[in-house]
């Protein structure tokens, strides 16, 4: 999507299939002309063949007729055809960026359930291949069948044109007159829903501490909301349904009235009575077609609309050049963070140099921004003033999916994803076996994998369901070793861990820094970052301490306490030495 202007995606999907649309308008300009075969029959037998009792001259028009109608379906299959091709064409062209899209926004705002808007490219891609679409095309071609009413005769043409005004008149009605009300309740259905997927996920927490009932009856409040504003959309809707459906019986009732009364005072013939009939039926066709499809053509308005909302909020990607691997120099410049959808900084004036290939600890109380600051050095979150810069390249410079290769990422809420073990350590990528048992054992992971029923080719759930917590932050750190990041961040890597897995933690870390990958690793237990070349202490989300470990550890045992710290017990890195403790905080 690099380099596209906000609206491009749904213009370039259009854009794409427009030749297609082109093609299946001239079709039903034909299609349309061939309907003409039946009333133009019935006035021919009517008003020839019964009067001539010509059997060669029936078998002649019959043939002809045929041929029309034989032309017409085929007309017909091609035009749905080239519509089914034209929406996979749409859905290549758009379903793509927009998923981007959809990530991007569900960064910025991560509880709008945004991803409900791929539903949308769906939405469109059925409109333009269905029904709703080709009553569109065939709609400006009905003023064909209405000069042949006003041919027939101008009463016919008047009633034609008065009834067709009326059919798309209460269909705007109740378009107008239900709008409100249906997006109210789908609006309020979908918080409902919201609200009761959140509530699932926390469904172990139900059940022990006995918060359903609680839970349950806020969801109801929503559910009957929503229930009540549809009933009432749907009261009005019923109303104004009947009354169409009152118009069109009573159209095709009095065309058949007003050409006898034509025919009795021979205006008009028997046949064109009946043609007139036909013809009258082929001039509302598109229109009560058009309100058949009402919903189709409303809801596929309303997706564009959230599409295009969505797009012009979050903005594209902007077009980068390629930039080399970077070597890990990580450098902030008065950098100040707030959270998606707040102006509150929880980052304040943080100006850092790490240098490439070492190892740093981020270590201060809970709440002082050390998650904060690491979600916006990997690019998770934008900063809302000051720089990132990576190897001396600010990171708006970087390609996201490009620089995102060469990092490694733990965050505190470890999330696999489903596929098996060995495509998340991939990272869903081509996969080297080799490789990847490799930085398995690297991670200190093998043994563990191996244990699952299928090994490597277990299949994990929807966020690593099926193993404990410990497990899958232990596979989640494989996943961003995978690949010989540049830069690798540990957000509270030891949070699920036994003692074994905190003494695999240790030695992967002394992989990574014998590799020369800078490391960042956030802790609350410093015995963690014994080997580590510099330690930063966050506190209040500014920069309270920073420089070597003896150095800001020692200010932790005057003071000064950090409230959040907890002695670790004692951890000796590769190359033996023993970095200091604080003492335990009372705070």
């Amino acid at each position: 999507m690099s380099g596209r202007t906000t609206e491009s995606v749904l213009r370039d999907g259009l854009g794409a299939i427009r030749p297609v649309l082109s093609t299946v308008f001239v079709f039903a300009f034909f299609t349309n002309l061939l309907l003409f075969a039946a009333p133009l029959y019935m006035l021919q037998v009517y008003d020839r063949v019964l009067l001539s009792r010509n059997e060669a001259t029936l078998v002649g028009i019959t043939a002809i007729a045929a041929l029309a109608l034989a032309v017409y379906a085929l007309l017909e299959m091609l035009r749905s055809r080239l519509l089914v091709r034209g929406g996979v064409i749409f859905d290549r062209t758009v379903a793509g960026p927009v998923f981007a899209i959809v990530h991007r926004a569900t960064l910025l705002r991560p509880q709008a359930g945004h991803e409900s808007i791929l539903r949308d490219v769906g939405v469109l891609r059925e409109f333009l291949t269905g029904g709703a679409f080709l009553a569109l095309c065939d709609l400006p071609w009905a003023s064909l069948f209405l000069v042949a009413c006003f041919i027939l005769h101008p009463w016919f043409g008047w009633m034609a044109l008065l009834g067709g005004g009326t059919l798309l008149g209460l269909t705007l009605l109740t378009d107008l007159t239900t709008r409100r009300a249906l997006d109210a309740a789908s609006n309020a259905a979908r918080e409902a829903g919201d609200r009761a997927r959140a509530t699932f996920r926390g469904g172990e927490v139900l059940r022990a501490m006995g918060m359903l009932g609680a839970l349950q009856t806020r969801w109801n409040r929503r559910h009957a909301e929503a229930i009540l504003l549809q009933a009432r959309a749907s009261d009005r809707a019923g109303l104004l349904a009947a009354a169409t459906k009152f118009a069109r019986m009573f159209l095709q009732t009095m065309v058949l009235g007003l050409g006898a009364y034509l025919a009795i005072h021979r205006e008009i013939s028997a046949g064109s009575m009946i043609a007139a009939s036909i013809i009258m039926g082929r001039t509302l066709a598109p229109i009560e077609a058009v309100v058949g499809h009402w919903k189709s053509l409303t809801a596929a308005r309303g997706s564009y609309a959230r599409l295009a909302e969505l797009m012009a909020r979050v903005g594209p990607e902007p077009e980068r050049v390629a930039l080399p691997r970077p070597r890990g120099l990580i450098e902030t410049e008065s950098l100040v963070v707030t959270a998606p959808g707040s102006s509150k900084a929880i980052l304040q004036d943080v100006s850092i140099r790490l240098p490439a290939g070492s190892l740093v600890g981020i270590i201060g109380p809970s709440g002082a921004g050390k998650s904060t600051l690491v979600r916006a050095i990997t690019g998770v979150w934008p900063a809302a003033s000051g720089a990132v810069r990576i190897d001396g390249s600010d990171l708006r410079h970087w390609d996201p999916q490009a620089l995102g290769r060469h990092i490694g990422y733990l965050p505190q809420d470890v999330e696999l994803f489903d596929g098996t073990v060995a495509q998340n350590i991939a990272r869903f990528g081509p996969q080297d076996d080799a490789a990847i048992v490799s930085v398995a054992r690297r991670a200190g992971c093998h043994d563990l994998i191996q244990a699952l029923p299928d090994g490597y080719n277990t299949r994990l759930g929807a966020g690593g369901h099926g193993l404990s917590g410990g497990q899958r932050q232990r596979i989640a750190l494989a996943r961003a070793m995978s690949g010989e990041p540049s830069l690798i961040v540990l957000d509270e890597p030891n949070a699920s861990l036994d003692q074994t897995g905190e003494a695999a933690l240790i030695e992967a870390m002394a992989d990574l820094r014998q590799r020369g990958t800078t490391v960042l690793v956030i802790t609350h237990k410093v015995g963690l970052l014994a080997g580590a070349d510099l330690i930063l202490m966050l506190e209040g989300g500014t920069l309270g301490a920073a420089g070597p470990p003896d150095q800001v550890l020692a200010q932790l045992s005057g003071p000064r306490p950090v409230p959040a710290l907890v002695k670790a017990g004692p951890a000796v890195p590769p190359d033996g030495r023993r970095g200091a403790e604080p003492k335990r905080s009372a705070g």
